[in-house]
């Protein structure tokens, strides 16, 4: 069976979590700090705080915007987001009193339509969220230039493409802050488990404190959210900011150092794969595939019908299936068609033709930290077959 997804762990992480288990320190400590300061070191950025999930790390860094030293953020404002993504890169915006903007998707890279950014922007927007879907970097860069010509924040969701590079930096280094995923699906695997990566000090030390109760303890005695009284008992439990419990355990984070150790090799691996699979593809007329920016991490392989197959998806996800391979729609395709949406705020929503056909006949196969190239052959032999029958 071609599975959507694959343990990363072996030996090596069972080890650990017997370690961590049997010392009976579990709750977040040295090995959560760890792996903070050498996923800092790998993304590159100054700063990395670990949350107990990717999603987590997204409602972190919002709600960090209305909190933070000097912020320019008011209920009200509006930040502009991709029309697809994953639910949680929307959700904290508007728990947090914000509204959704939403923009179209290119086609090709599946990533924010650069090109409409500009007409979506009004004198209440004041972020700009960049997801890099399916390990495929957003056009950062461009981005990037929006944010200084508006003044602007931007982030990154980069939940989905850990391991990823456009133009000699990583993705998660280019925006104000960015969010990761170590989810049992992605590049590597905490059980649970994210981190926000930032340059700014201030993001830093708001964060530790929303990630815990809002409290102080873990602040440096002079900081930007409230300084120490110097009173330690105090300290203890002094309250500052409208916090969460959103803390990983030990257990995440000691794995987490181990997979990142990996994550090189699991790369090297995906890569390969996306070669094959790219050029198994590359010529097709009727299924279309990612177009690669930067150096993708590759997530996954993603697959829109076009032209005569158009309307063929069920037919075609029931074959695959039949054949013991498993498919999901492209991330949540369309988000704005999705019932929730009466209960978030949001823009009048311009047409999404993009993001339309991706809802609708769009689906993605797995990618592996292993050799796939049998299971990629054998889905492009079904595909193959299903189209010559079906567009002579």
């Amino acid at each position: 069976m071609y599975k959507l997804a694959s343990t990363t762990w072996d030996t090596d992480e069972l080890a650990i979590a017997n370690k961590i288990l049997a010392s009976n320190n579990l709750t977040m400590g040295k090995n959560v700090k760890e792996f903070e300061s050498k996923f800092a070191s790998y993304i590159g950025t100054e700063y990395a705080v670990m949350f107990n999930s990717g999603s987590s790390a997204n409602l972190a860094i919002i709600t960090a915007l209305k909190y933070i030293k000097d912020s320019k953020m008011q209920e009200g404002d509006n930040i502009i987001v991709p029309a697809v993504s994953w639910s949680t890169t929307y959700y904290p915006i508007t728990q947090n009193g914000f509204i959704l903007n939403f923009v179209d998707i290119d086609l090709n890279t599946l990533n924010i339509d650069i090109s409409k950014i500009e007409k979506a922007i009004n004198p209440k927007t004041k972020a700009i969220f960049g997801v890099n879907l399916l390990g495929n970097p957003a056009n950062l860069v461009r981005l990037n230039e929006l944010a200084e010509k508006y003044d602007l924040i931007l982030l990154e969701d980069n939940c989905e493409s850990l391991g990823a590079s456009i133009e000699s930096r990583m993705t998660g280094s280019i925006g104000f802050a960015s969010s990761h995923s170590f989810f049992f699906s992605h590049h590597i695997c905490t059980m649970e488990g994210g981190m926000v990566n930032t340059n700014s000090k201030e993001l830093m030390e708001t964060l530790i404190s929303l990630r815990a109760h809002g409290w102080t303890r873990g602040l440096e005695t002079n900081n930007s959210v409230f300084s120490s009284s110097g009173n330690d008992w105090e300290d203890l439990y002094r309250f500052v900011l409208p916090g969460f419990n959103l803390r990983p355990t030990e257990l995440s984070g000691a794995i987490g150092v181990k997979q990142l150790e990996k994550l090189p090799g699991f790369l090297k691996k995906r890569r390969e794969n996306a070669d094959f699979f790219v050029d198994k593809f590359k010529d097709s007329q009727n299924y279309k595939i990612q177009i690669e920016v930067g150096n993708s991490s590759w997530f996954g392989f993603s697959i829109i019908l076009q032209n005569k197959l158009i309307g063929k998806r069920k037919e075609i996800i029931e074959l695959l299936t039949t054949n013991g391979v498993e498919t999901r729609p492209i991330v949540a395709g369309n988000f704005t068609v999705n019932p929730v949406m009466k209960f978030l705020r949001f823009l009048p929503i311009p047409p999404l033709p993009a993001a339309d056909l991706i809802h609708n006949e769009g689906f993605f196969i797995g990618n592996h930290h292993f050799d796939v190239s049998n299971e990629i052959s054998h889905v492009y032999s079904i595909l193959r077959n299903f189209e010559l029958e079906n567009t002579k």
